[in-house]
Formats: C-alpha cells, sequence, structure tokens
C-alpha cells in the first residue's frame, strides 16, 4: 500500500476536503496548497499525479491527531470532531417525486418578448435538400387482428 493510498482512506473515512486538510496541515506548520493536496487523489496514470512522500503524510498524521484530540490544554472530543465534518459537508436534498433540472452555464433567462413554443410552431420534418416534406414512413409492424384462438362461425 502507497502513502497516497494511505492519504485516500483517510480523506475518505473522516469525510475530509482537500480545503480542510490544507487547515489540518497548517495546525503542525506544514504549508501546501489546495492544488497540491489534489494532485495525490488522482489517478497514476494523469499527468499532474504526485506520489505523497513521507513527509507529507508524516505531517499530515501528526496534525491529524492534534485536530482530532486537541492538545493537553485544549482536549477534544474525536467523535464531535468527525460529526462537524458531516455537518460541513455539503447536502444534496431531494423530495421524492421532484426531480430537478441540471442548470448549465449557458442556460439564459427569456426575454419578454419570448413565448413558448406550442406544438403547431414545429414544422415537419423536410427531405435532404428537395424541399419538400419527407414521405411517411411504412410501419415495421402491420395491424394484425388476434381472434384468440377462436373461431368465428360464418353463419
Amino acid at each position: 500500500m502507497t502513502n497516497n493510498d494511505i492519504f485516500k482512506k483517510l480523506r475518505v473515512a473522516l469525510q475530509l476536503r482537500d480545503d480542510q486538510i490544507v487547515e489540518i496541515l497548517e495546525l503542525v506548520d506544514f504549508r501546501i496548497s489546495k492544488g497540491e493536496v489534489g494532485n495525490f487523489f488522482r489517478n497514476e496514470e494523469h499527468e499532474k499525479y504526485m506520489e505523497c512522500g513521507d513527509q507529507v503524510l508524516r505531517n499530515f498524521l501528526n496534525a491529524l491527531v492534534i485536530h482530532l484530540r486537541g492538545t493537553k490544554e485544549n482536549p477534544k472530543n474525536p467523535m464531535e470532531v468527525i460529526k462537524s465534518h458531516k455537518a460541513d459537508a455539503p447536502k444534496v436534498e431531494r423530495e421524492k417525486g421532484i426531480s430537478e433540472k441540471p442548470k448549465f452555464s449557458n442556460d439564459r433567462p427569456k426575454s419578454t418578448g419570448d413565448k413558448p413554443k406550442s406544438k403547431t410552431d414545429f414544422k415537419k420534418p423536410m427531405s435532404k435538400g428537395k424541399g419538400k416534406p419527407a414521405p411517411k414512413k411504412e410501419p415495421i409492424v402491420e395491424k394484425v387482428r388476434f381472434n384468440n384462438g377462436k373461431k368465428k362461425d360464418n353463419k
């Protein structure tokens, strides 16, 4: 198991974000950027992947002890600290049966002159280059009448 694997598992188990990891490392005066922390969690084949050194992991573990337990002068309850991580995590709330439409950056509000399109506003598909409506397609399955095994009397 590599240092990166250990670091990843600790991050997942304690539900830490990259900015929280940076704050924890600052407890032992170890300065690292959020981008560098993110590089530790990348796939090994990624071009910006960085191997986590022993010094980084050692400093993180020492800072994690201080973060969870506190100091001698100011002790903390580790379970309360972990619960606060859960409370800080972004929550996704969804009601049953209601799905929200994802918002994209290219969504623009409609101007006041726009009106919603009705079914009559849409044109029939045109055939390529001829300017005539496309011919109707024949149904794949013909209409078949089933008699459910009953024979008709022709009287």
